[in-house]
């Protein structure tokens, strides 16, 4: 993260070229230059040069979902994703928010990065699930008109099973090709216990040993991205403290991934931590990342499926991980991968977007639905949690009976023979 002392020269960098308009989700949208990245970097100049923040600016700056589509087709190396974090603290350091909006925010960021807390809510959410009350509240319009950021929480929240919990170690299956340590996640642990299981498998069926530390806890990504520095440096120390000991770090969440990656930068003033923190984001890396650097030893089985693969802005842009996930399904006999239109517009996820911009997020959603859809794919695979409820959700509101899972369940079901129904069971 950037000091306010780097962001003149940052801001710099940005020559107007417009090269990035095409690919910013909320230009795209509404084709307001404040809602562009070149817009959003003309109203940093303005405050750097003095300009208080105002109700407008912070607007423009909330509106942004951090997806970096514009970092990837940016010409001249503007790092746009830095400029916009750093702005991000200075508007939560400087910026009075109403005090409702204020008591949202708070209540994400006391929840989301807290697995007891979430675990703690699963069951009254999994019992309200099977009451029925579910398409009561829906159709009732209640909590949209309480709150459509609450309306926008109840209805994200995938359909919620028996969530066995993971071993502290999974053995490698035949002879052992390397040791690694796993990052459950928050969400991803509670919400998609699934995902972390197939994980865990899949690594064991490729010869690793997989750790899995019992004490885990957030990596700080929700924060980092917020603008919320010093919380997310906390997370960070304690993420470091438990994996460092590690060879490598193997995670299955995009958004977890970058911000680990992004350790160096966040710590990179604190003598006491930044080689921790630039040693820990060397060695940490995205499951599919690290399963093509390690190469396929288990046989894959035939799985007669086609899928769209969905690139997770946070993997594709902030991580560069785009070819690995396509050529590990590539190597699954009998499956098929269809290309998404417009792969670099966001789907409105972006880490807690659809909960604070819940009618951006929505209009993304209906977007990359509709080019989903339009593949005719029985299944869409997406490496990170928040995309996979707001396509989820986007597809059950167009209709589409198209089934969502990780890449890791897609690999587990071919390693195992398992065939394509339980992952095509999952329809929206």
């Amino acid at each position: 993260m950037s000091s306010q002392d780097d962001l003149p020269n940052l801001l710099n960098d940005c020559v107007h070229c417009g090269f990035c308009l095409p690919t910013c989700p909320t230009y795209v949208l509404w084709g307001e230059e404040m809602d562009s990245p070149r817009g959003r970097i003309h109203l940093m100049q303005q405050h750097v040069e003095g300009e208080p923040l105002s109700d407008a600016m912070v607007e423009h700056f909330d509106r942004c979902l951090g997806c970096m589509a514009c970092v990837t087709s940016c010409p001249s190396g503007v790092q746009y994703d830095r400029l916009i974090e750093t702005t991000r603290a200075d508007v939560e350091q400087e910026h009075p928010r109403p005090l409702k909006e204020k008591a949202l925010r708070e209540l994400v960021f006391q929840l989301f990065p807290y697995k007891r807390r979430l675990r703690a809510l699963r069951g009254p959410l999994r019992a309200y699930q099977k009451s029925g009350l579910e398409r009561l509240v829906r159709r009732s319009g209640v909590l949209e008109r309480i709150s459509p950021s609450l309306a926008a929480m109840e209805r994200l929240a995938p359909p919620l099973g028996a969530a066995p919990r993971l071993p502290e170690r999974v053995a490698a299956r035949g002879g052992r090709r390397a040791t690694v340590a796993m990052l459950t996640g928050c969400v991803q642990g509670e919400f998609f216990p699934g995902v972390n299981a197939a994980t865990a498998r899949v690594l064991a069926m490729e010869g690793c040993d997989v750790l899995i530390p019992r004490h885990q806890g957030c990596c700080g990504a929700l924060s980092m991205h917020s603008g919320r520095a010093d919380e997310a440096r906390a997370f960070a120390r304690k993420t470091i403290e438990t994996f460092e000991t590690a060879d490598v770090i193997v995670v299955n969440s995009a958004g977890c991934g970058s911000a680990m990656k992004e350790y160096r930068e966040l710590l990179a003033d604190d003598p006491s931590w930044a080689g921790r923190a630039d040693a820990l984001s060397a060695k940490t890396r995205d499951l599919a990342e690290y399963l093509v650097e390690l190469g396929p030893r288990a046989p894959r089985r035939p799985l007669p499926v086609t899928v769209a693969y969905h690139d997770a802005c946070h993997l594709a842009h902030a991580q560069g991980v785009r070819s690995q996930p396509r050529e590990l399904l590539a190597g699954i006999p009998e499956l098929t991968v269809r290309e998404i239109a417009e792969p670099d517009i966001c789907c409105g996820s972006a880490g807690t977007y659809n909960l604070f911009q819940p009618e951006a997020a929505g209009e993304l959603g209906d977007r990359k639905a509709v080019n989903v859809d339009a593949t005719g794919a029985e299944l869409l695979v997406a490496a990170n949690p928040g995309c996979s409820m707001q396509i989820a959700t986007a597809l059950h509101r167009r209709g589409a009976g198209i089934a969502v899972a990780h890449t890791a369940q897609v690999l587990d079901a071919s390693l195992r023979g398992l065939g394509r129904d339980p992952l095509v069971a999952r329809r929206s």
